[in-house]
């Protein structure tokens, strides 16, 4: 029987042509200080760029390198997914590939994760974004936090390490709206956070832009939470109450001061209001509905156009380290 590694990393790059060398350089002199049973698993997603040239040259070059290329652009969290798949340690890193997650911080997430700690959250007590970026971060977690009844932490991103039996109860999530982070706090097992040092970019610009961030928020809030819904039923009753005391107002206006009153621009403005709330919560239905569709069609989460390097590698590494021993 194979002996398992003992730590795995997981990054999934997307226009980081210009990090990945400088990325496993820090990897490789940071990671042999826990241990010398590692893996770094590159996940290419559909990048317009050359990483995967760059991640297959370092294929070749170590063979504790595997490369994963998907077959066209899925999104960071399918691509984190698709690196959770292939891990094979004991202890899996997850990261983000701009280097703004500092691998000289891992030492440190490891050595809180042996004092028994399943889950290690890395927290950026100091986040080096600019200040559009922070506030656009700030916002959609609060939106997110309201609407979605959850608690996200606005410091806590991807970069965490956990344990084998945290990374198999994750991968037992598979719906395809996507969430890391969300996925860790869901599987409820215990954890910490540490403050870590946090980076600027060392190349290129985030993808995520508003828009994005304001989609990816609307998405997970209808796959995890049915707020928006029980909202829209919460204002109909309100709606509903508001309009029988307006009724009875009326009402007793022409029983005992006999006048009708004028509201032709009212009833206007009602009904379209009326309308275009209508017209809302039936574009909630539907999201819900879609979400349910997606669901229901039970395609694959990925594609995988390549796979490089990998286990059977590994494990040459590993005999190699133990014959030497």
């Amino acid at each position: 029987m194979t002996k398992r590694l003992c730590l795995s990393i997981v990054t999934p790059a997307y226009k980081c042509e210009a990090c990945i060398d400088e990325l496993h350089r820090r990897l490789t002199a940071v990671l042999p200080t826990i241990t010398d049973s590692y893996e770094i698993i590159y996940v290419e997603d559909g990048s317009p760029q050359k990483d995967w040239e760059v991640i297959e040259r370092l294929c070749k070059k170590d063979p504790r390198v595997r490369g994963v290329k998907l077959s066209r652009n899925y999104g960071q969290h399918y691509a984190i997914t698709a690196g959770l798949d292939r891990a094979q340690g004991e202890w899996i890193v997850v990261m983000d590939c701009d280097l703004q997650d500092q691998p000289e911080e891992i030492p440190r997430l490891y050595a809180k994760a042996q004092e028994g700690w399943p889950i290690v959250l890395a927290r950026r007590s100091d986040r080096q974004d600019s200040l559009y970026r922070r506030a656009v971060s700030k916002f959609f977690t609060q939106f997110y936090n309201w609407l979605g009844d959850i608690q996200v932490d606005n410091s806590i991103a991807n970069f965490s390490i956990c344990s084998r039996k945290v990374i198999d109860s994750v991968g037992q999530f598979r719906e395809r709206n996507r969430s890391f982070p969300i996925f860790i706090n869901e599987v409820g097992f215990a954890r910490t956070a540490i403050d870590v040092q946090h980076a600027p970019r060392f190349a290129g610009a985030s993808s995520y832009t508003f828009s994005r961030l304001m989609d990816f928020a609307i998405q997970s809030i209808v796959a995890r939470s049915n707020k928006p819904l029980r909202l829209s039923i919460q204002f109909g009753f309100l709606l509903a109450a508001v309009s029988l005391v307006f009724g009875f107002s009326i009402l007793l206006r022409f029983m005992f001061v006999e006048s009708t009153v004028p509201g032709w621009p009212t009833l206007a403005v009602l009904i379209s209001f009326l309308g275009g709330l209508g017209f809302a919560n039936l574009g909630i239905l539907g999201l819900y509905l879609g979400k349910v569709f997606d669901e229901v069609k039970g395609r694959p989460l990925y594609i995988v156009e390549s796979d490089s390097g990998g286990r059977t590698q590994s494990e040459k590494v590993g005999k190699e380290l133990e014959s030497n021993d």
